[in-house]
């Protein structure tokens, strides 16, 4: 009887695991497998209005994911014109490098640039209410705003540094820095972790695996740096390590704490095992402008 019992045990187990799916670092690691070609791809093949036309598209999915999560929570918000201003902004930041000047500052051909972008979504989303059904909300327009800012202006930071000479190189050491900080951080965490980094954030958080993003991407950026950006040198590589390291941790917890506030756990289910597109680029938001500014001050170059 008890062998019996046993048994009905172990093909309970089996089942309830077979009808629980893939875990999810294989749902990581799949997605993984399908993602990073195709992205190393538009990077480093394609030409720049293709890598420029998906950050665009990124752009318009986690600005519409980050509207309708403020909306679920009953957060009021105009989500169409969040993804509308947080689409044109991302767009600005292209449409800016196709400007011709001349050398006294002249123009020779005029394209929209982030400021003025930035100036005309600001002013279209205060007036909303003018031309929206409803009584007026300051609540509204300031997660309306809120949206196409935090989303659209600062990926736009990920065009900017494509359209340097070294750009694709940059990127890639930005996305393969990022990502394997942030994968050591999941796995170190999920096996050692005992110390809670944040927990009013994120309480899955651990301080071991903040260690452990932090040292991988320094090791990371040398070994990327070395391959990429030969003329950054070694020293400069790992200071770009440590301030991805760092940076993308604090986008990370900016937006778990955007979530926290909402009661939710992700952004959406667009990637299998990392949830909405937000979810995937929330360190890169912060860690894009970030590396754009160390590269153009610290002389960072392929």
């Amino acid at each position: 009887m008890a062998c019996d019992v046993g048994r009905v045990a172990l093909v309970s187990v089996v089942v309830g695991d077979a009808a629980a799916g893939p875990s999810p670092v294989w749902k990581r690691l799949g997605s993984a497998a399908v993602l990073i070609p195709a992205f190393v791809w538009v990077t480093a093949g394609a030409p720049a209005w293709v890598f420029q036309a998906l950050v665009v598209a990124v752009s318009a999915l986690a600005c519409g994911e980050l509207a309708r999560m403020l909306a679920r929570a009953g957060r009021p918000v105009h989500a169409r014109l969040t993804v509308a201003v947080g689409a044109a902004l991302t767009a600005s930041f292209a449409t800016s490098l196709y400007a011709v000047t001349t050398a006294d500052g002249g123009i020779l051909r005029w394209m929209p640039s982030p400021e003025l972008a930035l100036t005309a979504g600001v002013a279209l989303i205060l007036s909303a209410p003018l031309w929206t059904a409803g009584p007026p909300a300051v609540e509204s327009t300031a997660t309306t705003l809120f949206g196409a800012v935090y989303v659209g202006w600062l990926l736009g930071y990920a065009i900017w540094l494509h359209g340097r000479a070294d750009g694709p190189a940059l990127v890639l050491f930005l996305a393969g820095v990022t990502w394997a900080g942030e994968s050591a951080a999941y796995l170190v965490g999920s096996a050692l972790g005992r110390h809670p980094l944040a927990p009013v954030l994120s309480p899955r958080k651990t301080v071991e695996g903040s260690v452990a993003q932090l040292l991988v991407s320094i090791a990371s950026g040398v070994a990327l740096g070395a391959w990429l950006l030969p003329a950054c040198g070694p020293a400069r590589a790992a200071g770009a390590g440590a301030v991805l390291g760092v940076i993308g941790q604090v986008g990370d917890l900016a937006e778990s704490a955007i979530k926290r506030s909402v009661g939710t756990k992700d952004t959406g289910s667009l990637i299998p095992g990392h949830g909405g597109m937000l979810d995937r680029i929330d360190s890169l938001l912060f860690n894009a402008p970030a590396l754009y500014v160390y590269a153009l001050y610290a002389g960072c170059r392929a």
